[in-house]
């Protein structure tokens, strides 16, 4: 007699929990983050900095394991407030050998931080969240 209330209840606790589960994933945009990130075009690159702006340069390679570590960290860190701020540009290092020259690149996997014409910090071949981290914040 106890047992059918208590086992009603825990399934309608279930369908609830599936429902709002089901709503987030179909609403639009309730669980999507906007990330200010775009392809590395050097006249974007200079607006952006003459405007003073956050950025973070990403140079990466499609078949580098380390940039795979490092994008998710980045979107991350960049899709919540304050850093939300930053724009981060990607640059192909297979493809785009003159902005990898221009940014005194020498890998793939470097991250750059720039607050408007300022290079604030750069880093090679690093997937630790916090250094990263630190990376994105001195650009702020």
């Amino acid at each position: 007699m106890f047992k059918a209330p208590i086992a009603r209840r825990a399934l309608i606790a279930a369908a609830a929990a599936f429902g709002a589960l089901a709503l987030l994933q179909a609403t639009p945009g309730s669980a999507q983050v906007t990330v200010r990130k775009s392809p590395f075009a050097m006249a974007d690159f200079q607006a952006a900095q003459k405007a003073g702006q956050s950025i973070i340069v990403e140079i990466a390679a499609d078949w580098c394991p380390t940039c795979k570590v490092q994008a998710p960290i980045i979107q991350n860190l960049t899709s919540a407030a304050p850093m939300d701020k930053v724009r981060v540009f990607t640059v192909n290092f297979d493809s785009q050998k003159d902005a990898v020259r221009a940014l005194k690149a020498t890998s793939q996997s470097t991250l750059i931080g720039f607050k408007g014409a300022k290079e604030t910090g750069r880093s090679v071949g690093d997937t630790r969240a916090e250094s990263i981290k630190a990376l994105v914040a001195s650009t702020l």
